[in-house]
């Protein structure tokens, strides 16, 4: 149980830690809305992962299998997702920046906090590589004697869990960012600085291999 626990934990933290353009997204999010819209964009990023563990441990390399062939294609769907929406934000930072009468108030609505959660959720799932990531530590980990229900189920609550921390942490991050630059410029520049890195890590996800 202990060993489920922590193998969990620690496959949470390797696939959520490393900082990517839905990370930076998350930040970016929260910067400019509230930290509740962006704390339910991370528990949406987090539910990925917790399926996506879920799948791994229930079908384990059968799925690792089916999902190989189309990993190129939904890399091709989500880079574009991406790009448009770092485009999306950059427009709107600086539509905002040049009429800030006009731009507060009625006529923007904000993202709401289901519409963080699901758009996170959707964007986090075409990343196949997630389930072929914990399949691999399912396997790997498992040994002679095939892990009980029990045991996955705490294996994929801890990676879960990992997740979702880490996911928050991102998310508060944001929103000491957006409440430190308060001005229109200090925000200006956060949302084409993130916007670019999203770009340039969304090309980068259509030239790996």
């Amino acid at each position: 149980m202990i060993a489920a626990l922590v193998a969990g934990l620690i496959a949470g933290y390797g696939i959520a830690m490393p900082v990517g353009a839905v990370a930076t997204y998350l930040v970016a999010l929260t910067a400019r809305t509230t930290l509740r819209t962006g704390a339910c964009a991370a528990l949406g990023v987090a539910t990925a992962d917790g399926l996506y563990a879920l799948i791994a441990v229930v079908a384990g390399s059968a799925v690792a299998s089916l999902i190989q062939p189309i990993m190129a294609p939904l890399r091709w769907v989500s880079a574009p997702v991406l790009i448009a929406l770092a485009v999306r934000a950059a427009a709107r930072a600086i539509r905002r920046y040049r009429t800030p009468q006009t731009t507060t108030g009625a006529g923007e609505t904000p993202i709401s906090p289901v519409r963080a959660y699901l758009a996170l959720l959707g964007l986090t799932m075409l990343n196949p590589v997630t389930v072929i990531y914990f399949a691999a530590l399912v396997l790997g980990g498992q040994g002679t004697a095939a892990p009980d229900h029990l045991e996955q189920a705490v294996f994929v609550l801890a990676a879960f869990a990992a997740s979702a921390s880490w996911q928050l942490l991102l998310a508060g991050g944001g929103a000491f960012l957006g409440r430190a630059l308060t001005g229109g410029r200090g925000r200006l520049v956060t949302a084409v600085a993130s916007s670019t890195v999203i770009c340039a890590l969304a090309l980068r996800l259509l030239l790996t291999d």
